[in-house]
């Protein structure tokens, strides 16, 4: 019986792994939009909007808006097709990603 707990525990743990390290890296996601957003997130050159300082449920919900093309102002264009890249995975792991700037 003990065995087969350990097995189980094992699989357990191995299945984690297996997942974060598929799961996407927001920081490296990042880095596409840090040329307009700064490296800090807190650039507002050309009428951006400063990202530092924003909660990830904010910034989901705009990323999935501008994906959805139902959010944004005048530059929207820009955000739509970076957003249109994204995976749901990818704007939960660069909305997080961003929340810590």
């Amino acid at each position: 019986m003990k065995k087969l707990a350990l097995a189980f525990a094992l699989a357990v743990i191995l299945a984690a792994a297996a997942l974060a390290a598929d799961a996407p890296d927001g920081k490296a996601l990042f880095t596409k939009c840090a040329g307009c957003h700064g490296t800090d997130g807190a650039t507002t050159a050309l009428g951006n909007k400063a990202l530092k300082g924003l909660s990830a449920d904010t910034i989901a919900k705009a990323l999935a808006g501008y994906k959805a093309k139902t959010f944004g102002g005048a530059k929207k264009g820009m955000m739509e097709a970076q957003a249109s890249r994204l995976s749901d995975a990818e704007i939960k792991a660069l909305a997080a990603y961003i929340s810590t700037l």
